[in-house]
C-alpha cells in the first residue's frame, strides 16, 4: 500500500498541474432579444415580447465555461378566451386576454464550445416573479430549464437561439376555461414555454 505521503505528494502533483493547465477567466456581457411564450394546455396564441440582462462568462477551460445571467423577460399568452355570466343575469358572454408574467431570472449555464464558435448551452433557472395580470395566481416563482445553440463571432458578438421549459403550474386553468371552445385541450398543468431568439455581446475580448 501506498504511504501517506506518497499519496500527499500525488494529490499535490495532480493539483499543480491542473492548476497549471487551468485558464480561469471572467468576462461580462450583455444580452437581449425577442421571446414567443406561451402556456401549456390553454388555447391562447404565442405572445412575442422582449427579454434583456447581463452574464458573466466563467471561463474553466478552453471549451467549457459556466455563465450565470440575470435577465428581465416577458412571457405570457396571448388570446386567451373566458366565459363567463354576466354579473346578476344568466347572459354567457366571452372575452379574449392577454396574459401578463413578467419574470427576473437568475440562470446558470453550460456552456461547450465547438470548431471556431459554436455553443451548446444549458442549465437551470429560477423566475421570480414581479409583474402578471392573472386572476388567480398558483405560483409566484417559477423552476425553469434552458437549452439552447449559439455561435460567437471573433468580435464578442453572439447569435443565440433558446427554449425555456418552466416546471411549476403558474395559473388556475379552471377560471379560463370556455365551453365554445371545449374542442381545444385545456388541462390543469399549466406551464410556461419560451423559445428565444437575441443576440449578447461579451466584453474583454
Amino acid at each position: 500500500m501506498m504511504s501517506q505521503k506518497k499519496i500527499v505528494f500525488l494529490l499535490f502533483v495532480f493539483f499543480t498541474i491542473l492548476q497549471t493547465q487551468a485558464q480561469v477567466s471572467f468576462k461580462p456581457g450583455l444580452r437581449g432579444g425577442l421571446s414567443l411564450s406561451s402556456i401549456s394546455e390553454m388555447h391562447g396564441d404565442y405572445k412575442p415580447d422582449f427579454y434583456v440582462g447581463g452574464f458573466g462568462e466563467i471561463n474553466l477551460t478552453k471549451r467549457y465555461a459556466l455563465q450565470p445571467e440575470i435577465t428581465y423577460t416577458r412571457q405570457g399568452s396571448n388570446d386567451v378566451a373566458r366565459d363567463y355570466f354576466e354579473a346578476g343575469t344568466s347572459i354567457e358572454k366571452e372575452e379574449r386576454l392577454d396574459l401578463k408574467l413578467d419574470y427576473l431570472s437568475l440562470s446558470l449555464l453550460n456552456k461547450f464550445t465547438f470548431g471556431p464558435g459554436i455553443q451548446i448551452q444549458f442549465g437551470p433557472s429560477l423566475d421570480v416573479l414581479v409583474e402578471d395580470n392573472l386572476a388567480i395566481t398558483k405560483n409566484r416563482n417559477d423552476i425553469a430549464f434552458i437549452s439552447g445553440v449559439a455561435y460567437r463571432f471573433p468580435s464578442g458578438l453572439t447569435i443565440e437561439a433558446r427554449f425555456k421549459k418552466g416546471f411549476l403550474d403558474v395559473l388556475d386553468s379552471s377560471y379560463y376555461s370556455n365551453n365554445s371552445n371545449n374542442y381545444y385541450w385545456l388541462g390543469e398543468y399549466n406551464v410556461n414555454n419560451s423559445f428565444q431568439f437575441g443576440v449578447s455581446y461579451i466584453f474583454g475580448k
